[in-house]
């Protein structure tokens, strides 16, 4: 688009004889959206971490325990991933390289290997538990046996996987969609649920506890915002609107990076949010207490009908396919960035298909498996985000332009914080398993 088209009614303005007008700010906000949209999407694939599966067990014990109480910390945890994920992708476009690869480049051999066993090992634990979840996505909707779930998303995953090639913007465009499918499902959740607005309001902008046990459900939302593989795909994913050499459009496309980020991480917070409300609405307005996903689906039928119930579905599909397709594009650029050479996406949907499959056809309890994949998962974490940090900070990676200042600090603070989160998280795990 010419940059004349910004100030476009200043021309019929003179034409009529009148001083220049300044454009409407409806004109001014559609022309940006129209320069914004070609680099928006790498966000997209990065925001489906933040609603998948995983999430949706804490979210809805969160809603059923304590109502709307706890929705603060959902928007706290959400301003804390967008600041860490504006890094990532600040590092990948001004160094022009992924964290992985960032990794191998400027660390010394033997800790950029055990960094990258670990993170491709976090990448699969991930994956496992994205995997089992459109799995269980299958199993809720069609009523099939969980192991016939698995073949079926299986099959589901690898060709999204297939259509969508190595085309960044076609597979941006297909896990888009499936987002706005989880939004949908959730406004109709909303909407079927009738929630308490002005409580909704308080326990968004009122910071508060009340009991031990909300503290521990506020931890456990907090240690599972930020997960290592996020960070390593948004570092990569933002490379397909990197030109290497020209500095004004990359640093164009930092720019619009930063809004991609907080508009695909706003809206996963508003989806993890709905999750709450409708858990609030629903089964705390009832005196119930649902810790469990499935628990969640069978108890919507005869709350709110089986619409609700076919939404909630619909919506665990959805999440569980796209976070599954954008995990296997995580432990990709991972594997990519440490051995300097292309992989086939296919083989590591495949590899790490497997340890999904072992655990369904075993009879291994599913629960379990997801315990520990979180388990290394926060074990990992501490690594990523030190990581992240040391070379973003690093004038020699960032092209003489590194994160510094107020940012870093903040940065440092919020990834303390996390994974302070996440050993406490790790703590309550361990001592409940052992008890």
């Amino acid at each position: 688009m010419a940059s004349g088209s910004w100030g476009g009614t200043e021309a019929g303005a003179e034409a009529l004889g009148g001083a220049p007008r300044r454009a409407q700010p409806g004109a001014a906000l559609a022309a940006w959206v129209r320069r914004a949209l070609p680099f928006f999407g790498p966000a997209f694939l990065v925001s489906v971490g933040y609603m998948d599966p995983g999430n949706w067990a804490t979210d809805i014990a969160a809603g059923s325990n304590f109502g709307y109480r706890l929705l603060w910390v959902v928007l706290a945890s959400n301003l804390m991933a967008i600041l860490l994920q504006a890094i990532a992708a600040t590092l990948g476009m001004r160094s022009g390289a992924s964290l992985a690869a960032n990794a191998k480049r400027h660390f010394r051999p033997w800790v950029a290997w055990g960094f990258f066993v670990t993170a491709e090992l976090a990448a699969m634990a991930t994956d496992l538990a994205e995997f089992l979840g459109a799995a269980l996505g299958f199993h809720l909707l069609l009523g099939i046996p969980l192991v016939a779930a698995v073949f079926v998303a299986a099959v589901v995953v690898l060709g999204i996987l297939f259509v969508s090639g190595r085309a960044a913007r076609r597979l941006e465009a297909v896990v888009l969609g499936m987002v706005g499918v989880v939004g949908l499902a959730y406004v109709l959740e909303v909407w079927l649920a009738r929630p308490d607005w002005h409580a909704i309001a308080v326990g968004t902008l009122v910071p508060r506890l009340g009991s031990p046990s909300a503290l521990l459900v506020a931890i456990g939302i907090l240690g599972a915002t930020v997960m290592p593989h996020n960070i390593f795909l948004h570092s990569a994913a933002v490379l397909s609107r990197r030109r290497p050499g020209d500095d004004e459009h990359n640093r164009r496309a930092l720019r619009f990076a930063y809004a991609d980020t907080a508009v695909a991480l706003n809206v996963a917070w508003l989806v993890n949010a709905s999750m709450i409300v409708m858990a609030a609405a629903v089964f705390a307005g009832h005196g119930l207490s649902v810790d469990s996903i499935e628990g969640a689906h069978r108890t919507l039928v005869p709350l709110l009908g089986p619409l609700a119930a076919a939404a909630f579905a619909v919506a665990l599909l959805s999440a569980g396919l796209s976070s599954s397709v954008t995990g296997t594009l995580a432990g990709q650029t991972i594997l990519e960035g440490f051995v300097g050479r292309r992989v086939s996406v296919f083989w590591m949907r495949l590899v790490t298909m497997v340890p999904a499959l072992v655990v369904v056809a075993l009879g291994i309890d599913a629960f379990r498996m997801l315990v520990l994949s979180q388990v290394f998962l926060s074990l990992q974490l501490p690594f990523t985000v030190a990581a992240l940090l040391c070379l973003a900070a690093n004038p020699q990676v960032m092209g003489g332009r590194p994160v510094r200042g107020p940012a870093l600090w903040l940065a440092s603070g919020v990834g303390l914080l996390i994974v302070a989160a996440n050993v406490l998280l790790l703590y309550g795990t361990l001592a409940g398993s052992a008890g």
